[in-house]
């Protein structure tokens, strides 16, 4: 398949050189009979962007929109709070499909794996291009689940704005709080869309005050619902004072009547529309200026006189300097409030030349994305997002330019126009993204192809997939030569097991799920240690003196330090091979063979003989410290994870009693509307599974999130059974 199809933002200054931001490698699966001018297959779409019934534009103004006109947005969630149903309608009314999809029904646009389709979520980032009332978006629909939160941060940092999607129901869950800090992170601009209306136990105010206090955001109340629940029939525009309803007779929500609020037909709702819009006025007023001197000024006495369109350019400010997020409503299953949100897109999330990045590309081969299909296209300008062929050593992250002095030749150009910030001492790091973190794997596991012609095989499959997804990360067992697999959770592993099936045609055998534990040392120990070797008819002579101690700040890498005694001048020679000896013997720790962590190393003496190779330096130094570790008392590191569970009182105590067998701690337990929210700690190793049983346990009506918190210490007892059972000495069962 083909990992050389990179997708990438055209951001947003004019600086005319090569630079291409890998940003979403995922979704791009098609063969290259597939990399051809767009065609629909399986699914009925619409014309190109820009082709609205007979309304035949240029192509230059289709591949080309002016920048104004152009919003790159993410949709961010909690798994299940109507992301991608949300696209799907997204799509329809803009036209860019024809019918709906579902979820349910595995046909919509944006979940077009195999593995998407089966399990109902999203797994892959998909990007969509098409045109709403003048404007062209470019739309990423993310998953929600936390083993790929690595596709969410690599798209949100090359968007302009983003709209959250939350579950109308339950507010602001677990994993809505990781890509809230994802998007605070790249300052990236937000509305928040309160979905799933329709459903019971929806509450517009209990989401809110979610989102006010979980998340320490200020709400901008832009709608009001019409009804909750089963109830729930329409918006009313807070802005304008109108109410939205939807005809009852449209299947599909296509039709839907604006009528203004009237004294004589709508008097309570249009009082509390009122009120509402005197709030926001106010709430905007203290947040911009500029405002606050128009409504001070001009409109004191009588805000109703005020024009929607002046709020609504400075609601617009306030969202782009990201001191209050607007809020919207609706039910996308139900296709009741998508309309608008869309409105709200291009009304108050920014253009490209509204946020202020640093980087531009040119390239040879360009393709618009449309999921999983692409129409090739001759040129592209900054703003846009877009595919491209043929980079075959480049991953997520890169900064890529024609040369590198055509880089610093923009930079120095950029400065003369006054489009650059100030000098800098490196100017070319100023074109450059910076990376993309990415978290370090929790689960690990053996794989093995089905038989050893077909190696080569698994390794090219794999080596495929690890450009596609950084967090997955793949290691050869040094004892056994074993293949192992490192990934985010069950599931992500899972999703790569499967994909290695489809897209690779390999049927290969996983071994046990493993947690991916780590070590430290609890008290300082010395070591010494001489390595005298003669290779052919010269000799190799090293002596190493260090002292490891533990350290009180977690640090996953090694603190190393140098005594004064040291020689500065075998140190400039020989600190590279020094380092590399230390950093290799810390990815093995005597106990369990994990990475060693929150250790500080101090190169007390050392001694080479001239003439000695930097590769005998590395494994003297690295030996020494494997003699160190194993002298001093040791401590196994567990991953600890953050837990959230959704559950009715009515099975919350074996909820409860099953989370305390499996040595968890419990925080707090929240009341949402008819459930209850258990938040607590639980040591990774006792969760595998959790899923299963919790369904077992609940009859099916609970739900759980789960984020890596940390690496704790396991008690004695606990890490005893554990080096008892690695060890062989207790049969698991």
């Amino acid at each position: 398949m083909f990992s050389n199809l990179r997708k990438f933002g055209v951001n947003h200054k004019k600086i005319p050189i090569l630079h291409i931001n890998n940003m979403c490698c995922s979704k791009i699966k098609s063969s290259l009979k597939r990399l051809k001018p767009y065609v629909p297959l399986g699914r009925n779409y619409s014309s190109l962007p820009g082709l609205v019934g007979n309304d035949i534009k240029s192509l230059h103004s289709i591949i080309s929109p002016p920048i104004a006109k152009i919003r790159n947005i993410g949709i961010m969630a909690h798994i299940d709070a109507g992301k991608t149903t949300t696209t799907e309608r997204i799509l329809y009314y803009s036209g860019y499909t024809r019918s709906l999809g579902d979820v349910d029904d595995g046909d919509t646009v944006t979940d077009f794996m195999a593995q998407e389709r089966e399990r109902g979520i999203t797994i892959q980032s998909a990007a969509v291009t098409f045109d709403w009332k003048g404007y062209r978006v470019n739309l990423i629909d993310t998953p929600g689940h936390v083993d790929f939160t690595l596709e969410v941060e690599r798209c949100l940092r090359v968007l302009d704005g983003a709209v959250a999607v939350f579950d109308a129901s339950a507010g602001v869950e677990a994993q809505t709080l990781t890509v809230w800090r994802q998007a605070d992170k790249h300052k990236i601009p937000r509305i928040c869309f309160l979905n799933k209306m329709d459903k019971t136990g929806a509450s517009f105010k209990y989401a809110v005050e979610s989102i006010r206090e979980k998340l320490k955001a200020k709400p901008l109340l832009l709608q009001l619902p019409l009804g909750e629940g089963k109830a729930f029939k329409g918006v009313v525009d807070v802005v304008s004072k109108e109410k939205l309803l939807w005809n009852r007779k449209s299947e599909d929500g296509k039709n839907f009547e604006r009528k203004p609020l009237l004294e004589m037909s709508d008097a309570e709702l249009l009082k509390e529309t009122t009120e509402a819009r005197n709030a926001l006025i106010e709430q905007v007023a203290d947040l911009d200026d500029e405002f606050a001197d128009l409504v001070l000024g001009e409109f004191s006495e009588n805000f109703d006189l005020l024009p929607a369109e002046k709020l609504q350019t400075a609601i617009h400010r306030v969202t782009l300097a990201q001191t209050a997020v607007p809020v919207l409503c609706g039910s996308a299953l139900k296709n009741k409030g998508v309309q608008p949100l869309l409105d709200a897109i291009t009304m108050y999330l920014p253009s490209p030349e509204e946020r202020n990045y640093e980087f531009l590309e040119r390239i040879s081969r360009l393709l618009l994305p449309f999921a999983d299909q692409h129409i090739e296209i001759p040129s592209l300008t900054a703003g846009n997002i877009a595919l491209t062929v043929g980079l075959k050593h480049t991953a997520t992250g890169d900064t890529i330019v024609s040369s590198k002095s055509s880089a610093l030749a923009a930079a120095r150009r950029a400065e003369r126009e006054g489009e650059k910030k100030p000098r800098q001492n490196n100017e070319a790091e100023r074109l450059l993204l910076a990376g993309v973190e990415i978290p370090e794997p929790v689960f690990f596991c053996t794989i093995e192809p089905p038989s050893v012609a077909r190696q080569p095989d698994l390794d090219y499959a794999l080596k495929c997939l690890q450009r596609e997804d950084p967090s997955l990360k793949v290691k050869l067992d040094p004892d056994s030569g074993q293949t192992v697999l490192c990934g985010m959770g069950e599931l992500h592993i899972e999703i790569i097991h499967d994909r290695i099936k489809r897209e690779y045609g390999l049927e290969t055998y996983l071994g046990p799920l493993q947690v991916a534990y780590r070590e430290t040392i609890l008290n300082a120990v010395h070591a010494t240690d001489t390595l005298d070797r003669t290779l052919g008819d010269k000799r190799h002579l090293v002596t190493v003196e260090l002292e490891v101690k533990p350290v009180e700040t977690s640090s996953v890498t090694p603190v190393i330090k140098y005594a004064a005694g040291v020689s500065g001048d075998l140190l400039k020679v020989s600190q590279e091979a020094i380092e590399n000896g230390i950093h290799s013997a810390c990815l093995q720790g005597p106990l369990l063979g994990s990475p060693v962590q929150d250790v500080a190393i101090t190169l007390q003496s050392l001694i080479i003989r001239p003439g000695t190779s930097t590769t005998m330096i590395s494994a003297c130094v690295s030996r020494c410290l494997q003699q160190a570790l194993k002298k001093a008392d040791k401590q196994v590191l567990e991953p600890l994870m953050n837990l959230e569970v959704t559950v009715t009182r009515d099975y919350l105590s074996p909820v409860l009693a099953d989370l305390a067998q499996r040595r968890g701690t419990i925080q707090e337990i929240q009341t949402r509307q008819e459930n209850k929210i258990v938040i607590g700690f639980v040591p990774l190793a006792e969760i595998m599974g959790y899923s299963t049983v919790l369904r077992t346990l609940t009859s099916g009506s609970a739900t759980f999130a789960l984020e890596l918190s940390n690496y704790q210490a396991m008690n004695p007892q606990d890490q005893t059974t554990l080096l008892s059972q690695r060890s062989g000495l207790t049969q698991v069962l």
